[in-house]
């Protein structure tokens, strides 16, 4: 058997044995056996075994629970909420401001956590009740809410960036420092959507009662010392990775000592907090390094095959411009991200697609960001986009799969459009970190 008909049919088992409703990681791992068995006998398997050592063996893979501890407190504390109802004393009077404020808290919570599934739930049990009750559109307000926690695919400490930096050996600070201008882009998508459709239409983002707004100095102040600390964390974590005082790694671990002690001044932090945070983000993380430990050994046999250099030119032998292979590559990843999991998506096809980027003189930083940007269009993209099952958990039981679905159209459309400017014009993402 040849190396092209060994891809297909390594394709079509993933593929096949996905429809089962087996985990994506036990599925690549057991692909991986089959194949190493059968291309190269029994004597191979310590090949593959040392492959998932290298990736279990990456010291920057200790940032992930540690940003993933960070958002299971935040979860479990009433910061989220504060930070919530401080600004909807200030974006009250604004049509659509509720809106724009959920969008703003969805960027500070990213910017705290970056895990995107809590972002949804909090926005859910948070935001949408607000905008219902007072008026808003239902369809604005679901999209507002989907679109805003989704974007903690690309707001630093992005997960998503992390794990693209492993597999590609890209500078995750360079990753941080790429995705800002991109991420502030889709931001003002979003905001300038929402504004622009409120004006037009005033009933879909009725003012706020007054009554609601209104306070005293005094009261604002309590409001906004309540969650003066939280941000200080977020800017804190954020500003020693780009300053260069701490790695991401400590950086981390000092965002999970800088969120205790929030709650603990907060009078939130307790004995049973601590202890389901601890077990969400063991059942997270086992989930990645299984899945990880999976894709990194299907892709090792895969190499070790020759499946990268047959890969390789196949989309080098194309007869179009360099520009249209990255288009090739998006759509691709398009398609992956409408059945399968970012993280699988990651580790099954950086290793391949990365260094064709570089070898056809692109920025591996740069396609970075493109690949964040892809896999925030995936997670809510039906039909199996798990940013719209999140938000069913805790929607009110009238708003179905279908309106939610629905309402992420717009959004969508707005992401793609940033995808497009960013492929376009690369200096969005890297006129930052300078390369």
């Amino acid at each position: 058997m040849g190396i092209e008909a060994a891809s297909y049919l390594i394709v079509g088992s993933i593929l096949l044995l996905l429809l089962t409703g087996l985990p994506l990681a036990f599925i690549t791992g057991l692909v991986a056996l089959i194949f190493t068995l059968g291309w190269f006998g029994p004597m191979a398997i310590p090949l593959v075994t040392s492959r998932i050592y290298s990736f279990i063996n990456e010291y920057v893979l200790i940032a992930i629970p540690m940003f993933v501890l960070m958002a299971s407190i935040l979860d479990r504390s009433g910061i989220a909420r504060d930070l919530y109802n401080t600004m909807r004393v200030f974006a009250g009077q604004l049509r659509g401001g509720v809106a724009v404020q959920t969008l703003v808290v969805a960027i500070f919570l990213a910017a705290m956590s970056g895990i995107i599934g809590g972002e949804i739930v909090l926005l859910g049990l948070l935001a949408l009740p607000q905008m219902l009750r007072l008026g808003y559109d239902q369809r604005l307000s679901i999209g507002t809410v989907v679109a805003g926690g989704s974007l903690g695919t690309m707001v630093p400490p992005s997960i998503v960036l992390i794990i693209y930096g492993l597999t590609a050996n890209v500078s995750i600070s360079d990753l941080f420092l790429a995705t800002v201008l991109p991420a502030m882009l889709l931001g003002g998508f979003y905001v300038s959507y929402i504004l622009i459709r409120c004006y037009i239409n005033p009933a879909m983002g009725p003012i706020a009662p007054k009554e609601e707004s209104q306070m005293g100095w005094a009261q604002k102040l309590k409001m906004l010392k309540g969650i003066a600390l939280p941000i200080a964390v977020a800017v804190w974590v954020l500003g020693s990775i780009y300053g260069g005082i701490a790695s991401i790694t400590e950086a981390a671990c000092m965002g999970v000592v800088g969120v205790v002690i929030s709650t603990w001044v907060r009078k939130e932090l307790t004995w049973p907090m601590i202890r389901d945070s601890l077990r969400q983000t063991l059942n997270t993380c086992g989930m990645i390094i299984w899945i990880g430990i999976g894709a990194s050994a299907l892709v090792g046999v895969y190499n070790l095959m020759g499946g990268n250099r047959f890969v390789e030119s196949v989309i080098l032998g194309l007869d179009v411009a360099p520009i249209v292979v990255i288009m090739i590559m998006m759509g691709i990843l398009l398609v992956l991200g409408l059945f399968m999991d970012w993280i699988g998506i990651a580790l099954l096809t950086m290793p391949i697609f990365v260094p064709i980027v570089i070898s056809l003189g692109f920025n591996p930083v740069w396609f970075g960001i493109l690949f964040s940007m892809n896999m925030q269009v995936s997670y809510i993209s039906p039909p199996f986009g798990p940013a719209a099952f999140y938000l069913k958990s805790v929607a009110p039981p009238n708003i179905t799969l279908r309106e939610i679905f629905l309402s992420m159209w717009p959004f969508i459309l707005l992401q793609l459009c940033a995808l497009g400017l960013v492929l376009t014009f690369p200096q969005i993402a890297l006129w930052l970190p300078g390369l």
